[in-house]
C-alpha cells in the first residue's frame, strides 16, 4: 500500500496538464511573497498527505499560494492550517497542532487531506475544465482509501467536486445540500460533513469560528468512535 501511494506521489508532482495553473503555480513559486522571500517554494502539485488506512478523509479546495505551494503540504504555512490542524489535533486526528513546513514531525493519525484541485489556482478558483483535469488523482485517491468511512468537505466547491468523484466512479448522488457541521449519509453509508472552509475571509469575519470547526470534527469522531 504505501508503495502506491508512493506511485502516486510521484505521478502528481509531475503533473502539467493544465497551463493557466502551471504558469499561476511557478510565477508564484519565483516572485515569492517578501516574508519568504529567502525561501525555495515548492511550486509544483501537491501530493498525498496523511494515513494510508485512514477512516476520515478531508476534502479542501486547492493549495494555498504562500502555504501549500510554498512549504509542498497542504493547509501548512497559513493561517487556515493553524485553524484546521488546531481542530484536528483536539479531535484526535492530527499528532501536534501547528503545521509549519512538511518536515516539522506533524503526522496525522486515521486522517487524509487532498484537495479537488492539486496546484494554487489565481483567486482561488479553479475553472469546471481544471477541476475535470485534476479528479484523476481524486479519483486515485478513492480507490486507494479502502478504509474511509467519513468524509468532511470543507466549502461548496469541495463538496461539489467531491460528488463528481463519486459520481465518475458510478455512485448516484444528486446535488446535496451545503452547510456548516451538515452531515448526509450516502447510498453506500459513507457519511459526509459539511464545513466552511477556514480561509481568512470566513475565520476573520466570525463565520467560522474555532467551536464551530472543533463541532465538525467532534462530530466526525463521534461517528468513528476511538481512534484503531
Amino acid at each position: 500500500m504505501a508503495d502506491r501511494f508512493l506511485q502516486l506521489a510521484a505521478e502528481v508532482v509531475e503533473c502539467r496538464a493544465c497551463p493557466r495553473l502551471v504558469e499561476f503555480r511557478e510565477r508564484v513559486a519565483r516572485e515569492k511573497r517578501r516574508a519568504y522571500r529567502h525561501e525555495t517554494y515548492w511550486g509544483r502539485p501537491l501530493p498525498p498527505f496523511g494515513d494510508p488506512r485512514a477512516r476520515l478523509l478531508v476534502v479542501g479546495l486547492a493549495p494555498a499560494a504562500h502555504g501549500g505551494n510554498r512549504t509542498g503540504r497542504y493547509f501548512t504555512g497559513d493561517a487556515s492550517g493553524d485553524w484546521l490542524f488546531r481542530a484536528l489535533y483536539r479531535a484526535g486526528f492530527a499528532s501536534q497542532p501547528t503545521s509549519r513546513h512538511k518536515d516539522d514531525g506533524l503526522t496525522l493519525r486515521d486522517a487524509y487531506i487532498t484537495a479537488v484541485v492539486r496546484c494554487v489556482p489565481p483567486n482561488n478558483r479553479p475553472s469546471p475544465e481544471e477541476l475535470r483535469t485534476c479528479r484523476q488523482w481524486l479519483l486515485c485517491e478513492l480507490d486507494l482509501l479502502q478504509r474511509v468511512q467519513v468524509v468532511v468537505v470543507l466549502g461548496r466547491i469541495a463538496l461539489d467536486g467531491f460528488l463528481a468523484a463519486l459520481r465518475a466512479r458510478g455512485t448516484s448522488v444528486g446535488r446535496l445540500a451545503f452547510g456548516h457541521a451538515v452531515c448526509h449519509t450516502l447510498p453506500d453509508g459513507l457519511r459526509l460533513i459539511c464545513s466552511y472552509h477556514p480561509s481568512q475571509q470566513n475565520t476573520a469575519t466570525g463565520r467560522l469560528t474555532e467551536p464551530m470547526l472543533d463541532q465538525v470534527f467532534t462530530l466526525a469522531r463521534t461517528l468513528l468512535g476511538p481512534a484503531e
